[in-house]
């Protein structure tokens, strides 16, 4: 455990998740509670509060806390924080079979009445900044809302789509998937879940390693949002032509209280094409149901032209998922795969002061050199803010468009060339993972 003095009123301590004898320890409780109430959770029991925490252990995540120093009659107690903070690392894909370990941020929660005070940039700042010290070269988060964490260096790296796919008569692949499908019990995928998800990290660009309580939430036994198992959930297992599992789909029927019927997908993870589209030609074969909505579908998903008739594929909308942020340029740049040649000046600014300076790129036969110009003799080709790098870091979003938009600025428009085929990949990022 670590603490010291925060801004005035306040103390700060971070420490480890804990349980014993089926409980979770009095500290890591009065944490969940705290964070429960910031995400507007319901009170979860016991039980899922030992659940979490052990999770939070398998994960070795430190959980940090802002504790006020008094309380008003009949108000929550000191030991439940009034802000919350949790890091953990998990590697990213980032990029023909490359990984590169990420600090990832999560549970982010001021109470109402303790916001602008400043606690979320005090923690958050030294986090990032002792994350840099201890190695780490690039940081995540998911956010919720999409105005806050600019100001602290991320940009937006993945994207997905939700979509509704019509699978009513008109729904037809234009050729059979090879394998088959099979309905399991969801527990099943306490087993499945973990190895399958392995092969697809391994294959998918911007993918994160899952947090151990993922097979449990995607198989339906607890969540979140609700300290109760969702009965609602089942699950399919597709076989190759060997009969190995090579994917899965967890999904929900929601009720019936409208046309049309529909099916909401869980999760959905595959190690093959087949097998996705094998899934989702088992699912448009469940009766009564005409509709099966996916809300990460990733943005070049091929199940639209795998369709006889593709205007059965409707994107409802479209939502950032990863959001990066460079700690180390050095590190972070030379980690990642290059599909193309070239060099170029970089010049980086950072609010925080962790990853400012000026950085040469120089990529041969898809190997990186970066070296940092102390000195800043020579003029940067290309001028950005480090969210701007973690926006471009993983191709997912283009210089062009970053450039115009003003994020961007550059000597020459060849520099920007030089630097938009740098950092492109043939395939978009795709991250399933929500932490």
């Amino acid at each position: 455990m670590s603490g010291g003095p925060g801004p005035a009123g306040y103390q700060l301590r971070s420490f480890r998740a804990g349980s014993s004898d089926h409980r979770a320890d009095q500290e890591t409780t009065a944490w969940l509670e705290a964070c429960a109430l910031g995400f507007q959770e319901p009170v979860a029991t016991p039980e899922h509060l030992a659940a979490t925490a052990r999770a939070f252990e398998d994960d070795q995540r430190m959980l940090t806390g802002v504790y006020g120093t008094g309380r008003p009659t009949q108000a929550w107690a000191p030991a439940r924080p009034v802000a919350t903070y949790a890091s953990f690392v998990e590697p990213l894909n980032v990029g023909c079979g490359r990984s590169l370990d990420a600090h990832l941020i999560a549970s982010v929660s001021v109470r109402p009445n303790h916001r602008r005070r400043g606690l979320m940039r005090e923690v958050m700042t030294a986090d990032l900044a002792a994350a840099r010290d201890g190695g780490l070269a690039i940081a995540a988060l998911s956010s919720m809302e999409a105005t806050i964490y600019g100001r602290f260096g991320f940009g937006a790296a993945t994207f997905s789509r939700r979509v509704e796919v019509d699978t009513g008569h008109r729904f037809a692949l234009c050729s059979r998937p090879a394998g088959s499908v099979e309905v399991a019990d969801p527990a099943a995928l306490l087993q499945v879940a973990p190895a399958l998800f392995d092969r697809f990290q391994a294959q998918t660009l911007g993918s994160l390693r899952r947090p151990a309580s993922y097979p449990a939430k995607v198989a339906g036994i607890w969540a979140d949002d609700s300290p109760e198992p969702d009965r609602r959930v089942r699950a399919a297992l597709h076989y190759d032509v060997a009969g190995s599992i090579d994917g899965y789909v967890s999904y929900k029927i929601l009720p019936w209280v409208a046309e049309p019927r529909t099916i909401e997908i869980v999760d959905i993870i595959w190690a093959t094409p087949g097998a996705y589209f094998g899934l989702w030609d088992f699912l448009a074969s469940i009766d009564l149901v005409t509709t099966v909505r996916f809300g990460c579908a990733a943005m070049a998903d091929p199940l639209q032209w795998a369709l006889t008739d593709r205007r059965g594929f409707k994107v409802t909308g479209e939502d950032d998922g990863l959001w990066l942020r460079v700690l180390d340029p050095v590190v972070a740049l030379e980690a990642r795969s290059y599909e193309a040649d070239g060099q170029v000046r970089i010049a980086l600014t950072d609010p925080l002061g962790i990853a400012g300076g000026v950085f040469a790129l120089s990529v041969r036969e898809g190997k990186a050199v970066v070296t940092p110009d102390e000195t800043k003799d020579a003029p940067a080709d290309v001028s950005m803010g480090v969210a701007a790098l973690g926006s471009l870091y993983l191709g997912g979003v283009g210089v062009d468009t970053l450039t115009r938009s003003g994020h961007l600025t550059s000597t020459s428009r060849a520099a920007l060339g030089t630097l938009g085929a740098l950092l492109a990949h043939h395939e978009q990022p795709y991250c399933v993972t929500h932490f």
